[in-house]
């Protein structure tokens, strides 16, 4: 794919802000569609297992061909990468709503299509990641993270309330047809942008040569620097627990509520990332990016213990709430790091290894997860069962208990991990230790920045 000239087009910040709002679109509509997957085939099968294999298919697709995606975005126009990648997971959503709309979709459909969707993800990341540091000033690149997370948690605060209220009236198949306009949204928005091809550098001459060993030059350029290093082997510790909790947070709360009421606390969820994401792209983080890692991530251990106790939606709500308002911090001020220090015509390559590093133990996790509850946990607190005398006492017993005492184990195994990172010297000075990999354009506006934000924020 070569980068081609084409008139009338949008440059700069304000690309960023028109990808970014078509990108905010296609997260509402695939935000409906995992909404009304996920109840559909939780009541259908009434199995945490079946529920997790989704996840896991959706997820681990785009880890193995993230590195090797990462390679040929740094080759390829970034643009172009990311209309085929939508075009092709639009497709996968037509399929799923033409089979609903046929009474032919079946589990096993719904894991086929989601893995051509997670490997078309995987290109649309790497591109969208490494589009963002050629478009958006060095000073603006905390704001900018934080806008992205806006985005995603509109996925959480607006999706699940418009599911459940769509889905009562024109159907599963209709809220998933929404779906399929959104992605074409998203692909206009890229077709009136463009995103410029970025200079050689060092580490780009250094590591041009096959595929093959453009791919593994990503793992090269992070092995090489400890303090990237640190910080990736971290975040894949840390998404171990991480990936239990996507997996298991909408069993959790249909064992004891309705979908509305699991719509309902999703959206506290999401006004919690909507919130952080504000704030970050108001804020742009702290001034030392690597606090607004560890902090978050030593909360988020006891919001763990606390969202295990009861089943009590009010309280797992308030939880859902601080938990991704954390959530939205750490990603923001993970992604800023990340854009400053990696080279720019590298970052496909490089965010490539890094998504499929850190993300690595989730896979694990969702394959864990079904098995762990249905055959350890929930026995040891169903009624009469071997904990049902004691921890039973405290956060009760029955359906969705055994969940419940598995997040308040996490919790308390996420504490040593945190600490134990913060220790690492390399991980907490990475900041200081690496040099910045851009630099601060010379003659773009701070204050044209912000408008510019405010208006895709609007």
């Amino acid at each position: 794919m070569n980068q081609t000239a084409h008139s009338a087009t949008i440059r700069g910040p304000r690309a960023f802000g028109a990808i970014w709002f078509g990108q905010l679109t296609s997260l509402f509509g695939s935000g409906l569609t995992s909404f009304g997957l996920g109840v559909w085939v939780y009541q259908l099968t009434g199995s945490a297992t079946q529920y997790a294999l989704i996840t896991f298919f959706t997820i681990m697709p785009s880890l193995v061909i993230s590195p090797l995606a990462g390679a040929l975005v740094d080759r390829w126009d970034r643009r172009w990468a990311m209309i085929i990648s939508d075009l092709g997971a639009g497709l996968c959503t037509l399929i799923i709503a033409l089979l609903l709309m046929a009474n032919r979709l079946e589990v096993w459909h719904i894991y086929l299509t989601m893995t051509a969707s997670s490997i078309f993800s995987a290109f649309r990341w790497s591109a969208y990641s490494a589009s963002t540091v050629l478009l958006v000033p060095k000073a603006q690149m905390g704001r900018a993270s934080g806008m992205v997370q806006l985005g995603e948690s509109v996925q959480l605060v607006v999706s699940p309330i418009a599911a459940g209220m769509l889905i009562s009236t024109i159907k599963i198949e209709g809220v998933i047809l929404i779906d399929f306009v959104t992605f074409l949204f998203a692909v206009v928005s890229l077709l009136l942008v463009q995103i410029p091809k970025p200079e050689m550098t060092t580490a780009g001459q250094t590591s041009k040569g096959s595929l093959r060993q453009e791919t593994a030059y990503g793992w090269t350029y992070i092995r090489t620097r400890p303090g990237l290093l640190g910080l990736l082997l971290f975040l894949a510790a840390t998404n171990f627990a991480v990936g239990f909790a996507q997996v298991l947070f909408t069993p959790l709360i249909l064992s004891f509520a309705s979908p509305e009421v699991l719509g309902t606390v999703m959206s506290f969820g999401g006004v919690g990332m909507l919130l952080g994401g504000l704030i970050m792209s108001a804020w742009g983080g702290p001034r030392r990016r690597i606090y607004g890692v560890l902090v978050p991530f030593l909360l988020l251990s006891l919001l763990f213990i606390l969202g295990g106790l009861q089943p009590n939606a009010v309280l797992i709500a308030i939880v859902a709430f601080c938990f991704f308002f954390c959530f939205s911090v750490i990603v923001s001020s993970v992604q800023a790091i990340w854009q400053i220090k990696v080279a720019p015509d590298v970052q496909g390559r490089v965010f490539g290894v890094r998504r499929a590093v850190a993300l690595s133990m989730r896979p694990l996790s969702f394959i864990l997860a079904g098995p762990l509850i249905d055959q350890v946990f929930d026995p040891l607190l169903a009624k009469g069962g071997p904990l049902a005398d004691s921890v039973g006492r405290l956060i009760g017993v029955g359906p969705g208990r055994g969940i419940g005492l598995f997040f308040m184990v996490l919790g308390v195994a996420l504490i040593p991990l945190v600490i134990s990172g913060w220790l690492n010297a390399r991980l907490r000075l990475v900041e200081d230790e690496l040099p910045d990999a851009i630099v601060a354009e010379a003659g773009t506006a701070v204050s044209e920045v912000e408008t510019v934000a405010s208006e895709a924020i609007v």
